[in-house]
């Protein structure tokens, strides 16, 4: 019983000051602007410890970084909301699109919202999907 006591306050007195540590180191970093994870090399191949590959993630906050995938042309629409664009210039969008490989379409969503450019709707449903269809091909496997 002592030794369990012992065993038990050894790993309190060492985990709580790291714990401690840890938090502060975190919030260091955040004051400073910097990334609390290592983000600095992206990797090829998904490492496995997330329920989904990062690479594949839509969300901005997965890849801090910018990736033009030969769309500088986007730019122009910078700032303008998803409801207001031309059946011309959502196919501008579409076009894009479906020229892109599979394993860049996250990417490019990404991207662009880094970028401060929203989707037409009807271009943001049919990545989704081809995303879906991805992931559950992948799944399949």
């Amino acid at each position: 019983m002592i030794v369990s006591l012992i065993i038990l306050a050894s790993l309190f007195g060492v985990g709580v000051p790291l714990y401690v540590l840890h938090q502060w180191e975190n919030k260091r970093r955040i004051n400073k602007g910097l990334p609390t994870e290592d983000v600095s090399k992206p990797t090829q191949e998904c490492c496995g410890m997330h329920m989904t590959c990062e690479k594949d993630s839509l969300l901005v906050a997965a890849s801090p970084e910018i990736v033009y995938y030969d769309d500088e042309e986007l730019d122009i629409f910078k700032g303008r909301e998803a409801d207001q664009y031309t059946d011309a210039e959502t196919e501008i969008f579409r076009d894009i699109l479906f020229t892109m490989l599979p394993e860049d379409i996250a990417g490019w969503a990404r991207s662009l919202q880094l970028r401060g450019i929203a989707m037409p709707e009807i271009v943001k449903d049919e990545l989704l999907m081809i995303v879906t269809e991805a992931r559950n091909k992948k799944t399949k496997v």
